[in-house]
């Protein structure tokens, strides 16, 4: 880029944890952010489900740039032992950050659209040359196109959740019945979502760390006087193994294994009923109005009053189509770093920290970071996006060495490999001593607190 582009801000879409960090870094290297944020405040899908505790310790949810930035301020960090609730993570953290940051922060900014100024996907002419033009939707209904050196695309993936259908697509019925249909863990604190689900049959679908939160939220409510008739039916797509809940007391976040275990409780203590190898097709009403869920095979389920679906999370690309991203045909995820976070073969402690090198496309200059990076992969935690950001802030500095150095750890999760997202019969189970050997029989007592998020 000539040296008027090379002048202009570097745009950051999202002012979530990973946005905010890249913001930080790029000030602590002289560089000018442009952080767009479509919601009102920071941290606005964090803010949405902030009822979840995250399984990983406030030590692992701060970034280092972010913290100097803060600490001229008298901030002090949160004690770095104890788990924060996606609420105390937006009020303590996250929004101090967008506030020190100031007018690098615009609020109610949605983007619509990526491109090279003058060039559409197509053109090569001169293509590099060119700044970044990112279309803006205001709050206020006004339209507006800045430039930027760079754009770095921290939206993440929470706009966008993985539907019902065992096939990707929505169940025949699903949108017909949107209105007892819910793609988010229950906040059953709040006295609607409670009424909702008490005393009542609902179906959780899914096999990740919020599924397991809905059932151990179900579980404690099914706990109480008053809803003695709550239960929960859990349906997965796949059988249930010996790393279905996790690694238990061998993972490395301790309050991620109790996750595991509580959920693998809401089943034992008899919560919920777990159906295996149930792809839904359809999902229909009977004569009392309740739901009935229909597998691929031809299989109805008793009929369920609610249906939890948490299927995963999908990047949103469509404002990103003039770009020439270079992206996994499976997972959506940058080429170069699809491999290392397959879901069928890493889990969130068997990936590799990477950074710029892993992040690149050949539109040179735009990044996709955070959640979104990921794809549709299940495995991310906060700690790999801030050396995302931190590798990123480093290139466009022109300090390659730094970009290229790897300053990160992260914690086993007791698993050894992906869950994968098919069953395979054929294949045999790990017996041998290590993170691949198939965890112990774990012993149950009373559920830790649920925790979700990374």
């Amino acid at each position: 880029m000539n040296a008027s582009t090379q002048a202009l801000p570097v745009a950051v879409i999202g002012a979530g944890p990973v946005g905010l960090a890249a913001a930080a870094h790029l000030t602590e290297r002289g560089i000018t952010p442009l952080v767009l944020e479509a919601g009102t405040s920071a941290a606005t899908a964090v803010r949405q489900w902030g009822h979840v505790r995250l399984f990983s310790t406030w030590s692992e949810l701060v970034d280092p740039a972010a913290e100097k930035l803060l600490a001229p301020t008298g901030w002090t960090a949160p004690d770095g032992t104890t788990y924060p609730s996606g609420a105390d993570w937006a009020a303590l953290y996250l929004q101090p950050l967008a506030d020190i940051l100031g007018e690098k922060v615009r609020y109610g900014a949605t983007v619509t659209g990526v491109s090279r100024l003058g060039r559409d996907r197509i053109v090569d002419a001169d293509r590099e040359q060119q700044p970044f033009t990112v279309r803006i939707a205001n709050a206020d209904g006004t339209e507006e196109r800045i430039l930027a050196s760079a754009v770095i695309d921290a939206s993440g993936t929470w706009s966008t959740p993985g539907p019902l259908g065992g096939d990707g697509l929505p169940a025949l019925g699903e949108k017909a019945n949107a209105d007892r249909i819910s793609y988010r863990i229950p906040d059953l604190k709040d006295p609607a979502v409670r009424a909702r689900y008490t005393g009542k049959r609902t179906a959780v679908i899914g096999s990740g760390a919020s599924a397991f939160t809905a059932l151990a939220y179900l579980a404690d409510l099914a706990r109480a006087d008053d809803a003695a008739a709550t239960r929960a039916t859990w349906i997965l797509r796949r059988g249930i193994s010996s790393t279905t809940f996790g690694g238990g007391t061998a993972d490395q976040l301790p309050a991620r294994g109790a996750l595991g275990l509580a959920a693998k409780a809401a089943v034992e203590d008899g919560y919920a009923d777990a159906v295996t190898g149930f792809r839904t097709d359809a999902i229909q009403r009977d004569s009392d109005g309740r739901l009935v869920l229909v597998a691929e095979d031809g299989r109805r389920l008793d009929p369920v009053d609610e249906v939890i679906v948490l299927t995963g999370l999908r990047p949103d690309l469509t404002f990103l189509e003039e770009l020439r991203l270079a992206l996994d045909e499976r997972l959506q995820a940058p080429v170069d770093l699809a491999p290392l976070i397959d879901p069928n073969q890493h889990s969130c402690g068997t990936v590799y920290p990477h950074g710029v090198k892993e992040l690149s496309h050949p539109e040179q200059g735009v990044y996709l970071v955070g959640m979104k990076s990921y794809g549709r992969a299940p495995t991310f935690l906060a700690m790999t996006g801030y050396e995302q950001v931190r590798s990123i802030a480093a290139h466009l500095a022109g300090d390659q060495e730094a970009a290229e150095r790897v300053e990160l750890t992260l914690p086993e999760t007791g698993v050894c490999g992906g869950a994968g997202l098919f069953d395979q019969p054929q294949a045999a189970e790990a017996t041998s001593g290590g993170c691949c050997a198939a965890p112990a029989t774990l012993t149950i007592g009373a559920p830790a607190s649920s925790s979700g998020g990374c």
